[in-house]
């Protein structure tokens, strides 16, 4: 079979002049008289036909397309893609320098059209970034993109889901439209900072190489030693600085890594892990006496705000056995992680005579290993490490900021002695290199100011001959021809494998406009909305409230008789999640959340050998009981855990009052499924639990109608929502982390709808959930 043809090589982010494959710029078409190309539009007005001049947001740039022709050779082509309303069109060319140029692929954009990020991908000889377009309702009508980086791939995305949004809601509003569109390109925005407290207590320790270091001192139950963490600023946008961080070329490493500069890639797991062998030399720390070598694997995820979170753990890879000549780093004993997705490979037996590294590899001992579909790997979580970039919001600075941290797990007795003998040796230890690649970067990027040039989606002024351009090619387009078909057929309108007018591919010079800073407020106390203010709002106060009798709902999963009581669910109270409060829209406050609006009054816990909908609908539901059937309304959270078996997390939600039909609560309760979609929000907090799993999921809000696929069932006095995990590999990835630790931590959901509009805020909590320590084996099966 033939190979992918090589990524054309993208300038560097100083050029302006040519943009880089996935670069996207948004396009604000002022016209009068210009027919609507799609259905209304997004951006700063609505295109339409009345002469109004009202305008159409376009979005626009590079792409490669990815597929297979059809005599089976795989492609892999730079092409020129334009969103416009609601219509998709894919070039050769840019149209706007080549008038009259007709589009290969073209279709429309529906409210079924998903987009899942693959993550990291190599072709031939370079890393591209993969999204997959498919139809919901029919995954094997599919097609897959992908872009230059990780950052230019989300603004896709959005872009996409402004298309979605097209018609029944228009989410930027003319009110707001500009900044809206800066927070929504460059996945900053507004929403920095976490959305729940952590639950780690960090004190600064010194500051080496104008690098802060600091210890947590919190009694962190699930964790085998003591946290430590460098912190800084490095002057490069959070997209350049993760490329940085995974790129294993070494001669760029060594520019900023004294210790794990010698890299090779062992396995790629999936777009989102792999496993990498690495070798370093004794003469940089003194007491080293013998060459080193180690393997470890690499997770990396990429929150809906933009900032980026690598896992790095220690494991045993069979293709990489001890090394004659090298002192294989010491693996103790690891943590299992319980088999339960793709990304979770368990150990299962146990080995006293020797280390489990030693033994799998030399044949002694075979290890009874649960593993996902091209899975070669043994993983060992014992002393990891993670790093987490997020961008710096700063005021009056060209040069784009981020915030990197490196954490990483040590002996607690180690590091109680160096603190004892005043940290003298502490600049010769391990700990302190890794910790210290932070300033590394910081100087790599310093030295190397080509790197730090930001490339936001950059808005210009287009001339008003500009729609005409490409209007006819899209104003034909069927209502039917989805452009998930387009990109999924072998045919094409030209000849797809053909590449000979892929030299020609450049873009004209675009302004580019400084994105507004944003200066941040925590609210107080004072300011949380009150239950009271929010029934009277989002329910029919004025109706008699139904009492609601928790001893008539039993689930599968018992409620919590004390704190600690372990295989149980509690309902705690919202002051440890932060939400949008009133003024949210104009200086981005947020304010602790207030009690729930809904009373959480059971939780079932199954098991199922298939992906179970409509839980609701089942005979033995709660939903269906003579109880439920009194209550106004029940909202029904049916989480599905990919795993072997599945798993069903249903959590029920019951008013006391109806819902007010002009609410928020009321719209989306029947609203579309694109409405729901833009505003179904959970925020996640691991209140204890290992180190390493509280950073891969994090304290930030995420809207899941985005992050992964949301089946909606209205009737009678219930809304069920589906939320399927496995729709996104990323999810599953860190689905699989918690399973792995699910029975020693803790952890809170707070479920909200998104206010976005002034008359909506100050936010409110519809409903928490606290889970302790879910046994898997304790799940039911139906």
């Amino acid at each position: 079979m033939a190979t992918a043809a090589k990524p054309p090589t993208p300038p560097p982010p100083s050029a302006v002049a040519v943009a880089a494959a996935g670069d996207v710029s948004e396009v604000e078409l002022s016209e009068a008289g210009s027919p609507d190309l799609g259905s209304q539009s997004s951006g700063s007005g609505s295109g339409s036909g009345n002469g109004s001049g009202r305008s159409t947001a376009e979005y626009s740039g590079w792409v490669y397309h990815l597929g297979v022709n059809s005599i089976g050779h795989e492609y892999c082509h730079l092409r020129f893609l334009v969103i416009r309303g609601k219509s998709v069109a894919m070039y050769k060319r840019d149209p706007h320098d080549n008038p009259g140029l007709e589009p290969i692929r073209k279709g429309v954009v529906s409210h079924t059209l998903m987009v899942e990020e693959l993550g990291r991908r190599k072709v031939n000889h370079g890393d591209v970034y993969v999204l997959r377009l498919y139809n919901r309702l029919d995954q094997t009508k599919k097609g897959e993109i992908a872009c230059a980086t990780p950052g230019e791939a989300r603004k896709w995305i959005e872009a996409f889901e402004q298309a979605k949004q097209q018609g029944p809601e228009m989410l930027l509003r003319q009110s707001s439209d500009l900044q809206t569109h800066e927070r929504v390109n460059t996945n900053c925005g507004g929403d920095s900072g976490d959305d729940a407290f952590e639950g780690h207590e960090w004190r600064y320790v010194r500051t080496f190489n104008g690098i802060r270091f600091f210890e947590d001192i919190a009694n962190s139950k699930g964790g085998k030693g003591i946290l430590l963490k460098s912190v800084g600023v490095v002057g490069a946008n959070p997209d350049t600085v993760f490329e940085v961080v995974l790129n294993l070329d070494k001669h760029k490493r060594y520019e900023w890594d004294m210790l794990t500069a010698d890299l090779e890639l062992v396995e790629t797991v999936d777009g989102y892990y792999d496993v990498v062998y690495g070798t370093y030399e004794p003469k940089y720390l003194n007491w080293w006496k013998a060459k080193k070598d180690f393997v470890f694997s690499r997770q990396w995820f990429r929150g809906q705000d933009g900032a980026y979170t690598i896992l790095q753990s220690p494991a045993v890879h069979k293709k990489k056995p001890p090394r004659h000549g090298y002192e294989r780093t010491k693996i103790n004993r690891g943590i299992p992680i319980r088999a339960a997705a793709p990304s979770a490979i368990a150990i299962a037996s146990q080995v006293d005579d020797c280390s489990e590294e030693q033994a799998w590899c030399s044949g002694k001992v075979q290890p009874r290993v649960t593993r996902g579909p091209r899975f070669g790997l043994l993983a060992i979580i014992v002393r990891a490490s993670t790093w987490e970039i997020r961008r710096l919001n700063t005021s009056g600075s060209s040069t784009p900021k981020c915030i990197v941290t490196h954490t990483l797990e040590i002996s607690l007795s180690i590091w109680g002695r160096w603190k004892r003998r005043h940290s003298s040796n502490f600049d010769k230890s391990i700990p302190f290199a890794l910790l210290s690649q932070v300033a590394g970067l910081r100087e790599y990027f310093t030295a190397n100011p080509a790197l730090t040039s930001d490339l936001p989606s950059t808005v210009v002024k287009s001339k008003a001959s500009d729609p005409l351009i490409i209007q006819s090619e899209l104003e034909d387009t069927e209502p039917n021809d989805e452009f998930y078909d387009a990109l999924a057929r072998g045919e094409s309108f030209e000849d797809e494998d053909s590449d000979d007018d892929d030299e020609d591919v450049t873009t004209s010079k675009a302004g580019k406009v400084k994105l507004k800073n944003v200066s941040w407020a925590i609210a107080s106390l004072a300011l949380k909305p009150t239950k009271a203010s929010v029934e009277s709002s989002e329910l029919v106060t004025n109706s008699t409230a139904v009492t609601i009798d928790p001893s008539h709902f039993h689930g599968t999963l018992r409620r919590a008789k004390g704190e600690n009581d372990p295989n149980s669910w509690s309902s705690p109270g919202g002051e440890k999640f932060m939400i949008r409060g009133k003024t949210y829209l104009t200086d981005y406050t947020k304010v602790v959340g207030g009690d729930p609006l809904l009373k959480l009054i059971a939780v079932d816990w199954f098991k199922v050998n298939e992906r179970f909908d409509a839980v609701a609908l089942h005979p033995k539901s709660l939903v269906q009981s003579e109880a439920a059937k009194k209550i106004p309304f029940i909202l029904v959270i049916n989480l599905q855990v990919p795993a072997k078996p599945n798993y069903n997390l249903v959590m029920y939600y019951a008013a006391d009052r109806p819902v007010n039909k002009d609410s928020l609560l009321g719209r989306f309760i029947d609203g579309t499924e694109a409405f729901r979609d833009a505003r179904f929000k959970l925020i996640p907090s691991i209140v204890e639990g290992y180190w390493m799993v509280k950073r891969a999921v994090g304290t930030k809000a995420c809207l899941l109608g985005k992050a992964v696929t949301c089946n909606y069932l209205r009737q009678d006095n219930f809304l069920e929502i589906d939320v399927d995990i496995g729709s996104s590999s990323v999810a599953r990835s860190i689905i699989g982390l918690v399973l792995g630790y699910v029975t020693s931590i803790v952890v809170d959901l707070a479920i909200l709808i998104e206010a976005k509009e002034e008359k909506e805020l100050p936010e409110y909590i519809l409903g928490t959930v606290r889970l302790n320590r879910v046994n898997p084996d304790s799940a039911v099966s139906i």
